[in-house]
């Protein structure tokens, strides 16, 4: 999870609190840290001074571990420790509550023949409560939910995206589904076993399994674009999982964590809560070596995702790197480097080939008034022009760049309205001329209401 920027008007309005690359107020002694004071709460994160009111007052642990919450990202995944808070916070009692909402209304225009435009509404509205039981011990819940499921079964037009189904029985192709209405309804418990050690379980109906980067909405690099990228299906189709158990061990920068869950991605159902199973495994490697850079690799086994496909397996693996780094005292820079391979197995235990995808995308905000963002992708793919009564057809390698902009204007304190709009270019091999056109050029207009 994403959470107020550094020296954003709710990180000012917390008395005694810098970010890293923020002007620093003033320095005051600070009393020397007790036990207590680790975790009855949390221990002081880096690039904060905190007082004892402060601490009386602001307890701000990490779901998982004894480390800035900053680190964590959606389901169980790591982002640099630099990463700029992205919401609102409060305490209620010994909880701390966190709220973020990011809601899009979005005019899309795909050119070409397997084009279309069409105006749609997407996001996410989520909360997150957390709360330090003791020295050792912490829990924490999530609510995340969409509008997406009101622009329809057949999602928004969106060339080279494939995956899912709009009916049950016709394959969403060069369009992208909508998610479902619950995304992620999760519990955790953590306990600390050393200074810089802890262990934890997750548990979600939805939630996200230990697969891949954060997902695409959570990503600082890419979540101010309201265009999914063509790459969803490689990396972070799983984030909306009915039934995942995760559990994992921490040591300082060091994360090790397994998943069971349902492999079987959502129907075409937007509005329900699907029945739990856990037949698919996931394990993921992550390290945070400095405060600006989080690394991961990861593998999945996951039994029967496709509905249309029910004989089938995959394998999918990951590697990812996140880069972040503060730009004065609003801004930041944020990019994302990832790769891909899934394989298709069959009943029989025979594997199709691999099928790669690579992801650069990056952000650039000067000031809490610009957005700058922009990604490139290739991607190996059997899907867009599938055989009769098959997603499977023959395979082409394909590729999108986008680049858009977005001005901001705050309301209040906690709440912006921005207008912006992107451009993007799908390149196809000459094989895919008939059915294209060639490379095309496409484009959205969105207006954005942003909690933080």
């Amino acid at each position: 999870m994403a959470l107020p920027a550094p020296g954003s008007a709710f990180a000012q309005a917390m008395p005694g609190m810098t970010m890293p690359n923020a002007p620093a107020p003033s320095p005051t002694p600070a009393p020397a840290e007790t036990s207590a004071d680790r975790h009855d709460g949390m221990a002081a994160m880096p690039g904060m001074s905190m007082t004892d009111g402060d601490r009386k007052t602001m307890r701000m642990p990490a779901a998982f571990g004894p480390y800035s919450m900053m680190r964590e990202a959606s389901g169980t995944a790591w982002q640099p420790d630099a990463s700029p808070v992205q919401g609102v916070m409060r305490m209620a009692g010994n909880w701390t509550i966190m709220g973020q909402a990011m809601l899009n209304g979005v005019y899309d225009d795909q050119s070409g023949p397997r084009g279309g435009d069409r105006f749609f509404a997407s996001g996410m509205v989520m909360g997150m409560a957390t709360n330090a039981l003791s020295a050792h011990d912490t829990v924490a819940f999530r609510a995340m939910l969409s509008p997406d499921p009101l622009m329809g079964s057949r999602g928004y037009p969106l060339l080279l995206a494939a995956g899912e189904t709009a009916d049950g029985r016709t394959p969403l192709v060069d369009r992208q589904h909508p998610h479902d209405l619950f995304m992620e309804l999760s519990g955790s418990y953590s306990r600390r076993i050393g200074e810089d050690a802890s262990v934890f379980v997750y548990a979600g109906l939805p939630g996200e399994p230990a697969f891949g980067p954060g997902s695409f909405m959570h990503r600082l690099s890419i979540m101010d674009s309201p265009e999914a990228p063509i790459t969803h299906h490689w990396f972070d189709s799983t984030h909306i999982t009915f039934g995942v158990v995760t559990a994992g061990l921490i040591e300082d920068g060091v994360k090790i964590e397994a998943s069971r869950f349902k492999g079987r991605e959502p129907d075409q159902n937007r509005y329900d809560i699907e029945a739990p199973r856990f037949d698919s495994t996931a394990v993921r490697a992550s390290w945070n070596p400095t405060a600006t850079l989080a690394l991961q690799a990861s593998w999945a086994r996951i039994k029967s995702p496709e509905q249309l496909t029910p004989q089938e397996d995959q394998e999918r693996w990951s590697a990812s790197a996140i880069y972040t780094k503060a730009i004065g005292a609003r801004g930041y820079f944020a990019a994302t480097a990832a790769w891909g391979r899934k394989t298709e197995i069959d009943a029989d235990g025979h594997r199709g080939p691999g099928l790669d995808a690579y992801l650069i995308e990056a952000t650039v905000k000067p000031d809490d008034r610009w957005t700058v963002f922009a990604r490139a992708e290739r991607i190996d793919t059997d899907e867009l022009l599938p055989a009769p009564g098959q997603i499977h057809g023959p395979q082409f390698t394909v590729g999108k760049a986008s680049v858009g902009t977005i001005r901001d204007f705050r309301l209040t304190r906690n709440v912006k309205v921005g207008i912006g709009g992107l451009v993007a270019r799908s390149l196809t091999p000459g094989g895919l001329d008939p059915s294209y056109g060639g490379d095309r050029t496409s484009g959205m207009a969105f207006v954005r209401l942003k909690l933080g």
